[in-house]
């Protein structure tokens, strides 16, 4: 990155005098940032489950973090930055009750129920979404904790509590009460769902509350010797244990979707405030949900899309990142592919005027660069900020060379890929377009096709990624479009 090298050193940039403010869900409202250590920054992110691949929702929380951290970085703070990956102990609800979602991968891929095994699905869908932030231009976090690897730090945090008299012992785990924590809720509301589901684990478990919590789950077969019997730490516990090793145990930034408030992060604070007597996070911050074509993101109605999906439709992984930064990153967003489609035209049309500029450099616009400093000072005003870039593209008072500069400046906040460098957008600007649904295939590969979309009309997933796996291996690739499945030469 010679550019950013040459023209933005730290040394050279104006000392940035515009306040940071910052959403903080635990207050329920916008304050100034200021950081526990100047000009050092901590800050956590709630990491993916890795018993599958991630869909294009869970992204947006990456895209949002990596919003931050620039912004952060742009007003000259030192950001350390850690997403820790779940590879063990979630279950398939926020609360006690059900399957490990690891156990239920090994299931789906035929696997034994060993460690061993568990380890192999985790790396597997760890790398394919390390691969998935980099293609988005999210930029890389100081580590990558990994909850199996920090078992001995789970069960020292868990005996901590246990001396201060926090935990109780049931025959299925150990539990935390929450009755013991008075200030439990911090950060907001239980819904009624939410609240009807904890009840009903209280009453199947035997627990004090029902909002008491796992904070190891005793398994006989499988997992990790304990105190307490071999068993698997409950979920919550690995976001304290890791982000305080990492970070402190007190930090600046934790960031999570929107449906980590009521139970995990609620959790979380109790259970960190009360091993260390002491505040755990200063800014707690949450992004909103996405929608596909007006529904919620759900396996059962099969409307999940994957970044691949995307990039088999022939888009870059910019014109994604492109998409969600025009709305608030506490604005549902529904996502349809016409508005990937729209994002994506914009993009190029940006990509091209930007080339035109040509290779010179001249002196960022002050007052440009006044405006965009604050609106994403202004928790995050990405929607604003790509506005006013659109304004100066448009502008032609500004001279070629300090519109240029201008605008990379704004992309270092934005990560758009205003570089000629980046390989995929050498693609998009070469005319390299979405690729061209085969109208005709092999007799076998149009009957496994066929056979593919029964099952999704069975609601049969499991047969339906088997399938798909068939025609991947017969050389074809399956998109679902609104009008039905393309099949795509690999």
């Amino acid at each position: 990155m010679g550019i950013l090298t040459s023209l933005f050193k730290k040394k050279e940039t104006r000392e940035r005098g515009l306040p940071l403010f910052l959403y903080n869900t635990l207050g329920r409202k916008l304050e100034e940032f200021l950081p526990i250590a100047p000009p050092k920054v901590g800050m956590y992110s709630c990491g993916p489950t890795v018993y599958d691949v991630a869909h294009i929702g869970n992204l947006r929380a990456y895209i949002f973090a990596d919003a931050l951290r620039r912004t952060l970085e742009y007003n000259n703070f030192d950001v350390t930055h850690i997403i820790n990956i779940t590879d063990v102990g979630h279950l398939t609800g926020d609360a006690d009750g059900g399957e490990d979602k690891m156990t239920t991968a090994l299931k789906r891929e035929k696997l034994p129920k060993t460690l061993d095994a568990m380890a192999q699905i985790g790396e597997q869908y760890t790398e394919i979404f390390k691969e998935d932030l980099e293609k988005l231009n999210i930029k890389t976090p100081k580590a990558f904790p990994k909850a199996s690897e920090h078992i001995a730090e789970q069960i020292a945090f868990i005996k901590t509590l246990e001396e201060k008299g926090y935990t109780y012992e049931l025959p299925d785990g150990v539990y935390f009460d929450t009755e013991k924590f008075p200030t439990y809720g911090a950060l907001g509301g239980i819904g009624k769902e939410v609240e009807d589901e904890l009840t009903r684990l209280k009453e199947e478990i035997g627990k004090h509350s029902n909002r008491d919590f796992a904070l190891w789950k005793k398994d006989k077969k499988l997992g990790w010797e304990s105190p307490w019997g071999m068993g698997f730490p409950g979920w919550h516990i690995e976001c304290s244990a890791m982000s305080m090793k990492y970070l402190g145990k007190h930090f600046d930034i934790h960031t999570g979707g929107s449906d980590h408030i009521a139970i995990h992060h609620n959790n979380e604070i109790a259970q960190s405030e009360a091993a260390t007597s002491k505040p755990f996070v200063n800014y707690w911050m949450h992004n909103a949900f996405i929608t596909i074509d007006g529904q919620k993101i759900s396996k059962s109605i099969g409307n999940t899309i994957t970044l691949k999906q995307i990039t088999d439709r022939g888009f870059p992984p910019f014109a994604l990142r492109y998409l969600f930064l025009t709305a608030h990153y506490r604005s549902q967003l529904n996502f349809t592919w016409d508005a990937l489609t729209g994002a994506n035209t914009a993009l190029i049309k940006l990509h091209k005027a930007f080339l035109e500029l040509g290779s010179s450099n001249g002196t960022i616009n002050p007052d440009y660069q006044k405006r965009f400093h604050a609106f994403i000072n202004d928790d995050i005003g990405t929607p604003q900020a790509i506005a006013l870039l659109w304004e100066l593209m448009d502008d032609k008072t500004i001279a070629p060379d300090d519109k240029r500069v201008t605008l990379l400046d704004m992309n270092r906040v934005l990560g758009i890929g205003l570089y000629e460098s980046y390989e995929q957008m050498k693609k998009m600007l070469s005319g390299e377009t979405k690729k061209v649904a085969v109208t005709e295939a092999p007799k076998e590969v149009q009957e496994l096709l066929e056979k593919r979309e029964e099952a999704r009309k069975e609601k049969d997933w499991k047969e339906a990624d088997s399938l798909r796996n068939e025609i991947a291996e017969k050389g074809f690739e399956v998109s679902d479009t609104d009008s039905g499945p393309e099949l795509h030469k690999q």
